[in-house]
């Protein structure tokens, strides 16, 4: 997905509903449309020779679906207590991964019109994966493109850890 198509589809709907997570100590949102569900960390299979930010590979209902830390994607130390993160299980181009967060906060309409671009003075996580800020009252929060968060051959190196 294109953040231009992103952009023009948030114009044409007018709000976007978004899931809410955080990392580290920053707030994020993922359009609910790439959402499958959302579950607590469960036993992952680590494979060996993997990217350092591939935790492994999990049996969700007998599916097996490859895991990544978003937090160690975008090298963002954790903040949160263990028993608060989630996997949130996501489709981008076409697969199912799940991410790991720190937590899960809430699921939210957001304006078109509370959606700024990014500033190109942003630090920390690369601007390439966000399509925009999102302002609720006194919060801000970093709008990621799910689809942008893997390359495509990250995405396939994915399909041969299984």
């Amino acid at each position: 997905m294109e953040v231009d198509y992103i952009m023009a589809k948030i114009e044409t709907e007018k709000e976007l509903q978004l899931v809410t997570f955080k990392l580290g100590k920053e707030e994020y949102g993922v359009n609910i449309e790439q959402v499958r569900e959302i579950i607590r960390v469960v036993e992952i299979i680590h494979v060996p020779k993997a990217p350092s930010f591939v935790e492994g590979l999990i049996n969700l209902r007998g599916t097996v679906v490859s895991v990544i830390d978003l937090r160690k994607r975008f090298d963002i130390t954790p903040c949160g207590e263990k028993e608060n993160e989630r996997i949130i299980v996501v489709e981008v181009q076409g697969r199912t991964i799940g991410v790991i967060v720190d937590s899960v906060s809430e699921v939210l309409r957001l304006s078109s019109k509370n959606i700024d671009d990014v500033p190109p003075t942003v630090s920390g996580v690369d601007t390439k994966f966000l399509f925009g800020v999102g302002k609720i009252g006194d919060r801000l929060m970093m709008l990621l493109d799910l689809d942008k968060i893997l390359s495509t051959d990250e995405l396939k190196g994915l399909d041969t850890v299984k």
